[in-house]
């Protein structure tokens, strides 16, 4: 199976050469790398230019956001399954492609756990492996940690060049919802990724939130009212739930 991934940069130069070192590191045999930076004045250029030899395809010209650049990369991308690990994110050992591609997977989405990380702490965030329309409307899967069969983008489309944070996200929800894509959880992290991200930083959220929404009212607006009336009830029955748990807990005290 050949992999081709993606990274796309803009002036991250510390970032990019952790990235780039964590791709050509690998020992899975079949590999396309390709770099999509967007124009960079921080030297990542001359980064880009020092592994060359080991990169298969790269350009750094101004582009149009995060979505036009990963677009760019995907036109040029030439194997099985699509992997984005952009800068500053890196893979989480030099053995997880091969782990990955041995087992001569078939479905359309590969997606498995990622390490996050900040300045102060690192976590994991581990994934279902069944997944369901809950789990789009509250979250996703994690994009620099699923393999995407090459064919998806001919049947989904291309990323959604208008939205600014969460075209991947309608990219998963789309294929998985009206194009029934087959898709399969590996245990395993895949990905360690900086939690410092435009989808991670806080004065995002709201922005987010809009996106999101706007999609679920073009994509799914027959059903999206149902579905938050649905969730509405579900969390009100959360808190009585709670509220009995508690009142159970105080009146067990009481009777002792």
């Amino acid at each position: 199976m050949k992999v081709s991934i993606i990274t796309i940069n803009y002036n991250n130069i510390n970032g990019l050469e952790k990235t780039i070192e964590s791709v050509i590191n690998q020992t899975h045999n079949d590999i396309e790398y390709l770099i999509i930076d967007g124009g960079s004045n921080d030297g990542s250029v001359e980064i880009i230019k020092q592994y060359a030899e080991k990169i298969n395809y790269y350009v750094s010209e101004k582009d149009g956001g995060i979505y036009n650049a990963m677009n760019k990369g995907i036109n040029k991308a030439t194997g099985d399954y699509f992997l984005f690990i952009n800068s500053g994110d890196s893979l989480i050992d030099s053995n997880i492609l091969t782990e990955i591609m041995s087992e001569n997977r078939v479905e359309d989405l590969i997606y498995g756990n990622l390490l996050l990380f900040d300045a102060e702490k690192q976590w994991t965030w581990n994934l279902p492996d069944k997944l369901t329309f809950r789990d789009f409307y509250n979250s996703t899967i994690p994009h620099p940690g699923t393999f995407i069969k090459r064919e998806l983008f001919n049947k989904v489309g291309l990323y959604d060049e208008t939205l600014k944070i969460v075209s991947d996200w309608k990219f998963f929800l789309l294929a998985l919802t009206k194009y029934s894509a087959s898709y399969v959880h590996i245990n395993k992290i895949i990905t360690k990724y900086s939690y410092d991200g435009i989808s991670s930083r806080e004065e995002n959220f709201r922005k987010i939130d809009a996106e999101r929404y706007e999609v679920l009212r073009r994509e799914f607006n027959f059903m999206l009212d149902d579905y938050l009336e649905l969730e509405k009830l579900s969390s009100e029955m959360k808190k009585i739930k709670n509220f009995l748990k508690i009142r159970k807990f105080f009146k067990s005290l009481f009777n002792k």
